[in-house]
């Protein structure tokens, strides 16, 4: 994945092949599979291609069909759907050698006055500076495996605490609950679609993992399956993804070898963005710790 923040810029330019058609490359990578993050980003960056400057993203949708392969470019196919007065819709198909691996559709609006509200910033929350990074604490409960969060050495990621045996959050109120703080590791060109497309980019990386809180398996090793199958995300405020962004993710069920998670997304005390995803947490046979 991208080592530094201007890599992963780099992955983020889409290259125009004609009207309304992009292609998107890969970063080096251990991986076979595409991570899902770099394509909900990508797409949301095609969307903007066709996009005027002022209307902002504020909702979209995803479905990851097929995985994706690290081994050939990924086409864009964006789709104006419909340009209203205030409000546009795009839909964008994602094609791996001819084939559909994802779709998403996105609305955008110009800005405007209104009602305002937010909820406000969990309490007793380490700062960043207190917390260590996610990598060190995974490989820490679970070993070597954990290596694979270093494909992600663009972002810093901090642990803030969860439900499990730990016990840095309490279960009381949610059994599969985690927080982590998260930035781009240098700062951003000033362009709200490449802060939006970054946030897109990182909310998938931690969130579908949050449905395994609870269980003694380890996510992104041998012991489970799991692959993100819908996203959904809401844009409520401008975001910087280059500043520290507290990620307060809980999961309120998991079965039938499906986790469910919901995460907001706060800076500076207001609600940023708000994300839901659903995605396979098939344990392998054999491997379960109990």
């Amino acid at each position: 994945m991208p080592a530094t923040t201007a890599e992963l810029v780099d992955l983020l330019s889409l290259e125009e092949i004609e009207l309304g058609l992009y292609r998107g490359s890969h970063p080096r990578t251990t991986w076979q599979r595409t991570f899902g993050g770099q394509v909900l980003a990508q797409a949301l960056m095609a969307a903007y291609g066709t996009m005027p400057a002022e209307r902002i993203c504020h909702s979209l949708n995803a479905y990851f069909l097929r995985p994706g392969s690290t081994d050939a470019p990924i086409i864009y196919d964006v789709e104006r759907t419909r340009d209203g007065h205030t409000f546009s819709a795009r839909r964008v198909l994602a094609r791996q050698r001819g084939t559909v691996i994802f779709t998403l559709s996105a609305s955008f609006h110009e800005l405007e006055e209104g009602l305002e509200h937010s909820d406000p910033t969990p309490v007793n929350v380490p700062a960043p500076e207190q917390c260590r990074r996610l990598s060190e604490v995974m490989s820490e409960r679970f070993g070597s495996e954990s290596s694979l969060f270093h494909e992600w050495d663009a972002l810093d990621v901090r642990f803030a605490g969860d439900s499990g045996r730990s016990g840095e959050i309490s279960p009381s109120s949610h059994r599969a609950h985690m927080r982590v703080w998260v930035r781009t590791t240098e700062g951003l060109p000033d362009d709200h679609r490449l802060h939006q497309a970054v946030t897109a980019y990182l909310s998938d990386m931690t969130l579908l993992g949050v449905s395994t809180v609870p269980h003694e398996v380890a996510f992104l090793s041998a012991q489970l399956q799991a692959a993100s199958i819908d996203h959904a995300m809401w844009f409520h405020r401008p975001i910087r993804a280059d500043q520290w962004i507290l990620y307060d993710q809980v999961s309120p069920s998991a079965s039938n070898a499906l986790g469910f998670s919901m995460g907001r997304l706060l800076q500076d005390g207001l609600q940023v963005a708000t994300c839901n995803q659903e995605g396979l947490i098939r344990v392998v046979p054999g491997t379960a710790r109990h």
